[in-house]
């Protein structure tokens, strides 16, 4: 029997050396267990996202030097970790060192390889360039030295040969992350190594893979169908073995959930380590011969579970008062959409308070919807004394809104004040409207406009008093935005904003509420964020136009924005204006968007439909880029967040040819 531990450990990111403390005690833990073999995930000892930081060859040297540590550390045990693999000799054709993302294998202080590799460790195949995957930019791949060698890359691919103290020989087939993602890829490392033990007569007794894979919303289902129909048709179990922790980008904020798994080799799930739990979770395999079923054993035997193969020499197995059984698969199932965006949320917040230090927070609360989810976010990782509630009304704040502000407080625990701006709104438009320009032309007075008056109130509330107040108390301010808002500038620059960081800043509208449902029902087990607040009409109130009392708020239809602005940026196609009216022309636009309702339901005609869509496109491409581009960070829940993970650049919104035909055909149609 070989007793595998996965070790799903968390990583600070640009710290080799609380990280090789880290895995000195993960070892020292599985010998204590007396483990054959600990599995720890990839970039072990630097972290993933840490930048540029890869051009500091000191940096390089310290996780090498750290790696040196891992491996004498190895006695009694066999080590697999990832780590930076460096060529001294060599450098890329823009000079820089030449370094590798890479698995290193060690048992009794020695390093263990393929004898294929031209390294003593191995080199990941599948650099990934896309997203804020950018390993390309710092890392050779190995078709990349396989062409220096003049050598084909499968020949440069092999297996780990491990031999435990009771004489077992076990062999791994080792892959870093993206190796596995290989299904769109024309070169699959997986097969590959399938097919050369076929052809070698050398059994693979499990594929492992290490990863730093972030979290983002359906990442994890997509692992397990690819991973699991990669164990069945291989008849081979897989490991998967993930860090958790907190890393970045700058902009993009992370948050590494681990959710190691363990697949037999019918493709089901029989071991998962806990979500945002660093832990070392031990494995038993047995050779399949040695392997039974017993029908009185505290889990159920799946049909399945009895139909071994014997063409797999090791299956995962439990043990029953000695006898060693078949391990009966898991349930996998994936929480509701909410709950993993709370839980992510909840861990990345808790995680980036503790990193920077901050112990104190700031929050601007209007009555609405986004500050209260904000303020209760905050409250589940921070005593409630230590946040500063801040209503700051005008004339134009209802009075309903700024009771809600002051319930939400009330319900919270949280420190509360009331600072209105009325006067310094008209002080600072007094001022504007009193100056004379004087130039060549003449003189020019300065008229403020309604528009011009609602973003000096953003700006004041923001840069003058949250700021002010957040350096006074010795802590931070929030930004309260949220995707939505975002991807059309529905903000003021310097303004709403600004903030150390935008925790809602990857939510769209629907996600806002339906977050805000789930604290009070689900964490809160109580109403903290008021019925009222998430009842009332979304609303900035920032002018008479935008009175809740008559019903007026923001001037979007969420529940069809939301959708629309959705498809502006997800999506690996994105749509632009020609797609959506091509669409909307042949009656498929509810199905693009996945309306809830017909598009008559929102627009009346289709010059009401275009009209609606320039707008907003104008926005989206417009100046909203140059806004986003400096709000604060945000912590990513979704495939396509605004900061590192979607590069863009200021230029002015475009439409194609074919989008004014379209436009042309559909208005004579009227």
């Amino acid at each position: 029997m070989i007793r595998i531990g996965m070790g799903q450990i968390e990583i600070t990111p640009g710290n080799p050396r609380k990280n090789r403390d880290i895995i000195l005690q993960a070892i020292e833990y599985a010998k204590a267990l007396r483990l054959d073999l600990l599995i720890l995930p990839e970039l072990a000892l630097s972290g993933y996202l840490i930048g540029d930081v890869w051009d500091q060859p000191a940096f390089v040297n310290e996780c090498v030097a750290m790696g040196e540590t891992i491996i004498k550390s190895t006695d009694n045990i066999a080590v697999i970790f990832g780590n930076v693999g460096l060529d001294p000799d060599k450098t890329n054709f823009d000079g820089r060192p030449r370094k590798f993302n890479a698995i290193f294998a060690a048992q009794n202080g020695e390093l263990i390889t393929p004898q294929e590799s031209p390294y003593p460790f191995i080199i990941k195949t599948l650099n990934p360039n896309y997203r804020f995957f950018n390993e390309a930019r710092y890392f050779t791949p190995l078709p990349t030295v396989a062409q220096e060698l003049h050598r084909p890359v499968e020949e440069l691919l092999g297996l780990l040969p491990f031999t435990f103290k009771n004489g077992e020989m076990f062999n791994v087939a080792p892959l870093l992350c993206e190796d596995s993602w290989d299904e769109n890829y024309s070169f699959s490392p997986t097969t590959t190594l399938a097919d050369k033990s076929t052809i070698q007569d050398v059994p693979i007794d499990a594929f492992i893979n290490i990863s730093a894979s972030p979290f983002t919303l359906g990442k994890n289902e997509r692992r397990h169908r690819l991973f699991s129909e990669r164990a069945k048709e291989l008849e081979t179990p897989v490991f998967y073995i993930n860090s958790v922790g907190l890393q970045n980008n700058g902009k993009s904020i992370c948050t590494f959930d681990g959710q190691s798994t363990v697949y037999n080799q019918a493709g089901q799930v029989v071991a998962q380590s806990p979500a945002y739990e660093a832990t070392v979770q031990p494995v038993l395999m047995a050779k399949t011969s040695e392997a039974t079923t017993v029908e009185n054993a505290d889990s159920p035997i799946t049909e399945n579970s009895r139909n071994v193969t014997t063409e797999a020499r090791y299956e995962v197995v439990d043990l029953y008062d000695n006898q060693t059984v078949i391990k009966t698969p898991v349930k996998s199932e994936a929480p509701l959409e909410v709950a993993q965006i709370y839980r992510a949320l909840h861990y990345g917040l808790k995680s980036f308070l503790k990193q920077t230090g901050i112990k104190k927070i700031v929050i601007g609360v209007s009555g609405g919807i986004d500050s209260a989810l904000n303020a209760a976010l905050y409250a589940t990782v921070l005593d409630p004394s230590q946040i500063y509630l801040v209503n700051m009304p005008t004339r134009f704040n209802s009075t309903a809104t700024k009771d809600l502000a002051a319930q939400l407080a009330k319900n919270l625990g949280c420190q509360y004040a009331v600072c209105p701006v009325e006067d310094s709104l008209a002080l600072t438009v007094n001022q504007f409207e009193s100056l004379t320009f004087e130039g060549p032309n003449g003189s020019e007075q300065v008229k403020v406009s309604s528009f011009v008056k609602e973003n000096i109130q953003a700006r004041d509330r923001s840069a003058r008093i949250l700021a002010g107040l957040a350096a006074s108390l010795g802590g931070a301010f929030t930004c309260n935005g949220n995707k939505t808002e975002f991807t059309i500038g529905y903000a003021t620059l310097y303004g709403d904003l600004a903030g150390f960081l935008a925790a809602s800043g990857d939510l769209w509208k629907y996600q806002v509420y339906d977050l805000a449902n789930y604290l009070n029902r689900e964490i809160f087990k109580r109403e903290v964020i008021p019925q009222g607040t998430i009842d009332i009409i979304p609303s900035a109130e920032l002018s008479e136009n935008q009175d809740i009392t008559k019903g007026q708020g923001d001037p979007l239809q969420y529940e069809y924005h939301d959708r629309l602005f959705r498809s502006f940026i997800e999506p690996w196609n994105r749509m632009t204006p020609e797609d959506l009216l091509l669409a909307y022309k042949e009656n498929r636009l509810e199905a693009v968007l996945n309306l809830p309702k017909l598009i008559s339901h929102y627009f009346a005609s289709a010059s009401d439909f275009i009209a609606d869509l320039e707008r907003w496109w104008n926005s989206f491409a417009g100046l909203a880029v140059a806004k986003r581009i400096q709000s604060p960070p945000i912590i990513v829940v979704s495939r396509r967040a605004y900061g590192g993970d979607l590069l863009e650049s200021q230029m002015a919104p475009y439409y194609t040819e074919k989008y004014f035909e379209l436009k042309e055909e559909l208005l004579q149609l009227q």
